[in-house]
Order: structure tokens, then C-alpha cells, then sequence
């Protein structure tokens, strides 16, 4: 134990003093706030105009704001050169206002990750790969090869350890089919796949978000609760946080949802419950009990505020 404890202690000694992240998706967020939390100066560079871009236009303003607040960041930014220095690490950066170097003990570099399908020499077994690098899969999770299933990271764009589990679940009943002990093969639901990002503050999101159905012209309402507005976030004091969620105008279908707050990952599961087994807002919403006073009453409430014909 006191091994232990020593190791763990040097550990934290050795962290760096000002860590400079390049990038602005969920990794960046993610290791922002553990360093952050460390006591590490950390500085954000972001290409963008916005911290965590793919979210809701509201999550990723919201997020951006109270993100400024904690760390150094740095939008808008082009980085032409990495270098090293006496003290650590510089960048050389193109901004609004012309050229900045940015210094730090140490570069985390968080710009997205690729299958390593063209190192693993997938291609040599016939089992075709995407132009991304990604295992051809179908329905059933099956490749192109017969015999040979893929899932996971390797072959689904959506690399979230949930996916995999899901995936894994229909890979064994199918490898259990191929042998003759289950009847039908099973399919992949990938309809409404959430996913969450554990910063701080916490953003979970499923379905569409307002942006993409308007580029894809489809018919919703919004609507959004503040977390000050139920009985549990006036208490914590929440005056930052909220949910929004989008539906089908006439139907009342729910076609996403966004939160950004405490417990957001675990908040947000009913909605894709209700997504995943057509449970309309207002059925939803009237069709049982909200414990009072209990946070999921902040999805009644966003549910009830949805202007539906």
C-alpha cells in the first residue's frame, strides 16, 4: 500500500505544468478537463470557431463558453509549426490577429483517430476495407469474406465502446447461427446510437441535431429546459446547464436530444428509449410518473414545453 500511495504521488509530481491540446472534439475536451483537474495549466488550440463543433449548435456555444472559463482557449487558430524548446514545446500559430506561439511543458495532440487496418494488412485476407480504412461490414456484421466478422472500431465510424457491445452481442449470436444452434441471424440496430462526453461540464446527445435537419429540410420543433428551472438544479444552484430536444411537429416523435449538465450520459437514456421503440413527446411525457423532486424531471419538463399541433 505505501508503494502504492508513493508511486501514485510521483505520478502526479511528474505531470506537466502547462500542457498545450491541439484539437477540439471529445478526446480534447476529455483529457482538458482531467488535466484541469490536476491543477495543469492547459491551453486549447482549436481550428474551429468552437469547442466540440459536431454537437448541437447550442451544446457547443454553451460548452465553449464555460470551457473558456477553466482552460486558455485559443479558436480560429491555424498551427504551422510544432517545435521544441529549452522548456518544452511551442507552437507557431496563425490567428485573428496575426501570428502567436503558444508554449507548453508537453503536446497532446487530439485530432482524431484511423483503423490501423492498412498495419494490421487486412487487405491480404480479401476482406475488403473502406477508403476511411474501415472493415466493410454488413448488416450482420459479417465482411466480405465468408466466415469473417469485424466490429468495433475497426469497422464502424461510430467508435464508441457502447457500438462494440452492441455489435459483440450480434457477432455471437451469429457465429452461434452459422453453427446451427440459433435460427435466424440477428441485425445491427445502428438507428439511434447516442454517445456522451465526460467533461466538465458533462454533454450527452442522440438523434439529429437542429443544424443537420435543416440541411436535410425536415419538419421539427425544439424545446429546452434550464437545469434552474426543476427542483434539483435550483437547489444545486445550476444557472449554466439545460437540455433541448427535437421533435416531429405532428407526430411528436422525437428525432434528438441534447444535454449539457450533471448526469447529462445518464439523463438522456430514456430519450433514446423512447427513440428506439417510437414512444411519442406526449405520450412520453403524460403517460406516467416523474419523480418529484428528482432530476429526469428535467426531460418531463423539456418534453412538455415541445410545441406540438
Amino acid at each position: 500500500m505505501e508503494h502504492h500511495t508513493s508511486d501514485t504521488i510521483m505520478r502526479i509530481d511528474d505531470l506537466p505544468h502547462r500542457l498545450v491540446i491541439l484539437g477540439s472534439g471529445f478526446i480534447a475536451s476529455e483529457f482538458a478537463h482531467i488535466f484541469t483537474s490536476f491543477g495543469v495549466d492547459v491551453t486549447v488550440v482549436a481550428r474551429s470557431g468552437a469547442l466540440l463543433r459536431a454537437e448541437d449548435d447550442d451544446i457547443s456555444h454553451r460548452y465553449t463558453e464555460l470551457a473558456a472559463r477553466r482552460t486558455d482557449v485559443r479558436l480560429g487558430r491555424t498551427t504551422r509549426r510544432v517545435r521544441s524548446t529549452d522548456n518544452g514545446i511551442a507552437l507557431d500559430l496563425d490567428g485573428p490577429d496575426g501570428a502567436e506561439t503558444v508554449d507548453g511543458d508537453l503536446l497532446l495532440v487530439a485530432t482524431g483517430r484511423t483503423p490501423n487496418t492498412d498495419v494490421l494488412d487486412v487487405a491480404a485476407t480479401g476482406v475488403t476495407v473502406t477508403p476511411t480504412g474501415h472493415i466493410q461490414v454488413d448488416d450482420h456484421q459479417r465482411t466480405t469474406v465468408a466466415g469473417i466478422y469485424a466490429l468495433g472500431d475497426i469497422s464502424s465510424p461510430q467508435e464508441l465502446k457502447h457500438v462494440a457491445n452492441h455489435e459483440a452481442r450480434v457477432v455471437q449470436h451469429n457465429l452461434l447461427h452459422d453453427l446451427g444452434i440459433e435460427d435466424s441471424p440477428a441485425t445491427a440496430d445502428h438507428r439511434f446510437i447516442p454517445h456522451a462526453v465526460f467533461g466538465s461540464p458533462q454533454i450527452a446527445s442522440v438523434g439529429l441535431t437542429e443544424r443537420d435537419a435543416i440541411a436535410q429540410g425536415i419538419p421539427h420543433v425544439t424545446a429546452t429546459q434550464d437545469y434552474a428551472g426543476i427542483a434539483y438544479g435550483w437547489a444545486m444552484e445550476d444557472e449554466s446547464h439545460f437540455a433541448k430536444i427535437l421533435a416531429d411537429p405532428s407526430t411528436g416523435q422525437l428525432l434528438g436530444a441534447h444535454i449539457i449538465g450533471p448526469q447529462a450520459p445518464t439523463l438522456i437514456q430514456p430519450l433514446i428509449q423512447a427513440m428506439s421503440f417510437g414512444l411519442d413527446a406526449r405520450s412520453m411525457a403524460r403517460g406516467q410518473y416523474w419523480i418529484h423532486p428528482a432530476m429526469p424531471e428535467l426531460i418531463e419538463n423539456a418534453l412538455l414545453n415541445l410545441p406540438l399541433d
